[in-house]
């Protein structure tokens, strides 16, 4: 369902080529949009998704969509791992995620390199955790990145997703879906300069099989012990997997 909606509706370029496209042009803003126009609550957020861990423990984790580094920099802080590999088809955003991780001299534990979740580069079997906020949404194949990342889980380790997600409660629903479609726009083609990003972000949001329905992929895939968790009235998810 989430394939047929692409940031620039091009039917000549594949839906992974537009999203990197995307990120590299708003990849300079867009840390400050994200706290902008969240009123920072994707920060607390985050922070509930990393816990969803603490009782693992993990030492090798791997942030898939790891953008310019933001989970994995929560996840550093509260778990404290030897180390967090990130990965991303966009450039630009490792690019800033580089820059994050050298100017708080985390280069012993946390590292960056190009990468989708769809081949990822990694032995079976090799991490113990896997982190993923705000990039489910926008893979080409979503059935077959959810498999990749379970290939190269450990038996016994945890993956814990982070997306948005359809509020359903009066007047939530109608409030949310006005400023995702209208307000949300607006402010990402004043900042980012990209007037399909913050489009599409809304597009992809209604598009997404989200709550039980994603449950029900995961399931398909061969998680199991699956979770799901809705934050601020179903205006965001926590899903958890395990691998048997």
């Amino acid at each position: 369902m989430n394939e047929k909606i692409t940031p620039y509706q091009s039917a000549e370029v594949t839906k992974k080529d537009q999203v990197a496209n995307m990120f590299n042009n708003i990849s300079g803003t867009y840390d400050f949009l994200n706290h902008f126009l969240s009123a920072g609550i994707d920060i607390i957020w985050r922070k509930k998704a990393i816990r969803e861990l603490s009782d693992l423990k993990p030492q090798l984790m791997l942030d898939v969509a790891t953008g310019t580094g933001d989970f994995a920099f929560e996840a550093i802080k509260i778990l404290k791992p030897k180390k967090i590999i990130g990965v991303d088809i966009s450039v630009g955003m490792l690019d800033v995620a580089r820059k994050k991780i050298a100017e708080r001299k985390m280069e012993h534990v946390f590292s960056v390199q190009t990468g989708d979740s769809e081949g990822l580069h990694f032995d079976d079997n090799y991490f113990d955790a896997i982190t993923v906020a705000f990039g489910v949404r926008n893979y080409e194949h979503l059935e077959k990145g959810l498999a990749d990342m379970l290939r190269v889980l450990k038996p016994g380790g945890k993956i814990v997703i982070l997306e948005f997600s359809k509020p359903t409660v009066f007047p939530v629903k109608q409030g949310y879906n006005f400023y995702f479609k209208y307000l949300l726009p607006v402010f990402g083609r004043i900042f980012s300069k990209d007037a399909r990003a913050y489009t599409y972000l809304n597009e992809s949001v209604v598009a997404f099989p989200d709550g039980k329905d994603f449950i029900t992929l995961m399931d398909k895939v061969g998680y199991g012990e699956t979770t799901h968790r809705s934050l601020t009235f179903g205006i965001s998810s926590i899903y958890t997997g395990r691998k048997a």
